[in-house]
């Protein structure tokens, strides 16, 4: 989806809305495992697709409604050229964003959709966008810990992952494999980087929010 968006025209809207949806729905299975790793209960694992593909579409457009006003609130204040990185928040939790703000707001992005998918478990699927904000600023220490972490994180990733992008540039420019082979690790090197990049995310917030509650117990 994200390729057929990048291509533009009439598609490219639907084909970044469900490209997000299954970023957050990778999310989703990633969090439930990671939580479980960490020692923690959950039941989000135990859904059916269906109420998984549901839950996370709500959470989309509470995500997205976020961004949006993020994106305005930047516009109006005149700082146009940080404005657009607002709209890739759900994108840079799986994908490698070009800009150093985009990474971080990404992570931030990351850390409120983990809580929105606690409270959710909680309050029996209901999907609540500004308790998740009251949250998260009342466990700042160890979630704002855990985001700028994450971020830096992301930068490093992002460093490595450059370094791949070029190798397998180079390889798609002077290699006489065939096309298939080259869509081929083209694809393992988007998919391998996106899991790794989700896992890392989850592990790293997943840690932040089990701090968080232990030293507020």
């Amino acid at each position: 989806m994200r390729v057929i968006a990048f291509g533009g025209g009439g598609v490219a809207l639907p084909a970044i809305v469900l490209a997000d949806l299954a970023v957050l729905q990778a999310f989703l299975a990633t969090a439930t495992r990671s939580i479980e790793a960490a020692g923690g209960q959950t039941g989000l694992g135990d859904l059916v697709f269906l109420e998984q593909f549901q839950l996370m579409r709500v959470v989309l457009w509470r995500i997205v409604g976020l961004m949006l006003t993020a994106t305005v609130v930047l516009l109006v204040l005149g700082l146009d050229r940080f404005a657009p990185n607002m709209l890739l928040g759900i994108d840079g939790m799986a994908f490698d964003l070009i800009t150093v703000s985009g990474k971080f707001w990404s992570a931030f992005i990351a850390a409120l959709v983990l809580l929105i998918l606690v409270g959710a478990e909680r309050n029996r699927g209901k999907v609540r966008l500004f308790a998740a904000l009251g949250e998260f600023a009342r466990r700042w220490y160890w979630l704002g810990g855990a985001v700028v972490v994450l971020g830096i994180a992301y930068l490093g990733l992002g460093l490595v992952q450059g370094f791949v992008r070029s190798a397998i540039w180079n390889f798609w420019q002077t290699s006489a494999a065939s096309q298939f082979i080259k869509n081929l690790i083209y694809f393992v090197f988007i998919f391998g980087f996106a899991m790794l990049r989700l896992w890392m995310t989850l592990l790293i917030l997943t840690y932040g929010l089990k701090q968080s509650y232990v030293h507020d117990d």
